[in-house]
């Protein structure tokens, strides 16, 4: 194994190369959140003497076990709450200033992290020419519990101020492994899309990264009222009262992720799909992030956002999935806001692909639609959907929510695992939408020799698809668009 030592902030790290690019993994970017540390806004690394081997991935944070991760052929890691690192990937020529992709990944906020293979961005750092980094953050109530109102020794967001001391370490240390701080575009996708749409209303996440990609995910929070609920109630099944607040600090972290998995079942506080979300809070989220994109707050950053044709699929895949009509309503309701999503419920069929539909248009292409429109008064924007399928394969038969992952990040030498043969239109597919990603991380536009990709506007509303064919459409399913949204969005 060839090594290479990078000097850091906090110390010299010991990274490895192989196939064209070398790699740095588990690299601290925070102090541990543990002990008097729990459910508080995470602290920068502390240095450490000598030299840090940095060749394997640091451990994950605890969740439960997760049929996602598997899917793609990673097994469960080490989980801790000892969990904040990053890893990096750079070409293995010596370079200086290539543009930074910054990788925040999904899982409803409450499982993922940055070791699966999945987002391995080793083919992005040698084939792109660029600096490659993902993320761990905290997660569930650990990163996403509204504990702020009880007092100053607790935390809100979490979850999202680790995301921000992420940023804030590449922005001091890229520089070393051959990265410009000042060209970062963070990217990622569902949960991690949704991060994005929060760090762009952020105020400590301003001027922290430069552009931005939204892969399956909007705007997501929770209302003060709404996530005060959700605490009140993970607290009674912890058995926290009033007088035993320290009991958040010294329970085992078997203890507090059973509490989260009867909340879950128990759907008290709000909703039951994301109880662990972001929450409306002044220190951290003081404003809905749609409303702070419209009002300027990302002013100046481009943005890709956009969806896949099937998403819904992913989360309704049989009948035995399907809900009764108030059930679906009242679910849609706590997902989207949407006061009137009963009313919905007769434009489509009462099937589970009906309500698979259904969960694509309201909860995943509108909310695209409207963070579309409101950033590209202040910023360009691009629009894309996501829509290459596998005729009768178990995941791939759609093109579902994460479909996408494996394309973007140019590591289609997976799918065989799960019976897919890749044939040289996946790959030109593959090729077309991280060639696209890429130049935009470069240049702030998705265009390429290859694959010219006009902007998002009120006037054309164009959408690139990316699927069998690669083809750029108007006003993607305009009646559709005018019948669930309306002329303005």
């Amino acid at each position: 194994m060839e090594y290479k030592m990078i000097d850091t902030k906090q110390g010299k790290l010991r990274g490895s190369a192989a196939n064209g690019a070398v790699s740095w993994k588990g690299v601290p970017y925070a102090r541990p959140p543990v002990g008097e540390l729990r459910f508080r806004v995470a602290q920068p690394a502390e240095a450490w003497n000598g030299v840090r081997d940095a060749l394997t991935f640091g451990p994950i944070c605890p969740q439960p076990q997760s049929e996602d991760t598997s899917l793609f052929g990673s097994g469960m890691a080490e989980m801790s709450e000892d969990c904040l690192y990053l890893n990096i990937w750079a070409p293995e020529d010596d370079v200086t200033g290539l543009p930074v992709m910054v990788w925040i990944h999904g899982g409803a906020f409450m499982s993922g992290s940055s070791s699966i293979p999945l987002y391995d961005g080793a083919q992005l750092a040698f084939r792109g020419n660029c600096i490659v980094v993902s993320i761990n953050y905290r997660l569930g109530p650990l990163g996403f519990l509204h504990l702020s109102p009880l007092g100053e020794e607790f935390d809100s967001n979490t979850g999202l101020s680790d995301q921000v001391l992420a940023l804030k370490w590449i922005r001091e240390n890229i520089g070393a492994f051959g990265g410009n701080p000042d060209n970062v575009t963070v990217f990622g996708e569902s949960a991690g899309s949704m991060s994005i749409a929060a760090l762009l209303a952020m105020p400590s996440a301003k001027g922290l990264f430069h552009k931005a990609v939204m892969q399956s995910g909007g705007s997501q929070y929770l209302a003060p009222a709404q996530a005060e609920g959700v605490a009140a109630a993970y607290l009674r099944y912890l058995g926290v009262d009033g007088g035993s607040l320290d009991r958040l600090k010294s329970a085992s972290v078997q203890e507090l992720l059973s509490a989260a998995a009867a909340l879950m079942q128990g759907a008290e506080g709000g909703s039951p799909g994301l109880p662990f979300q972001p929450t409306l809070e002044p220190s951290t989220l003081p404003v809905d992030p749609v409303q702070a994109v419209s009002e300027g707050s990302a002013a100046g950053i481009p943005l890709i956002i956009g969806t896949n044709r099937d998403e819904g699929a992913f989360f309704l895949r049989d009948e035995s999935q399907r809900m009764d009509p108030e059930a679906f309503a009242g679910m849609l309701h706590r997902l989207t806001g949407l006061d009137n999503a009963e009313e919905w419920i007769n434009r489509y069929p009462s099937s589970i692909e009906g309500q698979a539909g259904m969960m694509t248009d309201l909860y995943f292409w509108r909310s695209a639609l409207i963070f579309a429109e409101a950033q590209s008064a202040h910023a360009p924007v691009w629009m894309y959907r996501f829509d290459w399928s596998l005729s009768n394969h178990p995941f791939f038969g759609k093109a579902v929510h994460a479909a996408e992952i494996p394309f973007v990040f140019g590591n289609l030498v997976l799918l065989p695992r799960m019976g897919v043969r890749i044939e040289p239109a996946m790959q030109n597919l593959s090729d077309a939408m991280r060639s696209a990603w890429q130049e935009f991380a470069k240049s702030g536009e998705p265009s390429t020799a290859a694959l010219p990709w006009e902007r998002y506007e009120a006037e054309n509303r164009i959408t690139m698809i990316f699927g069998t064919e690669i083809l750029s459409v108007q006003d993607l399913e305009r009646e559709k668009r005018e019948r669930l949204f309306g002329l303005n969005v």
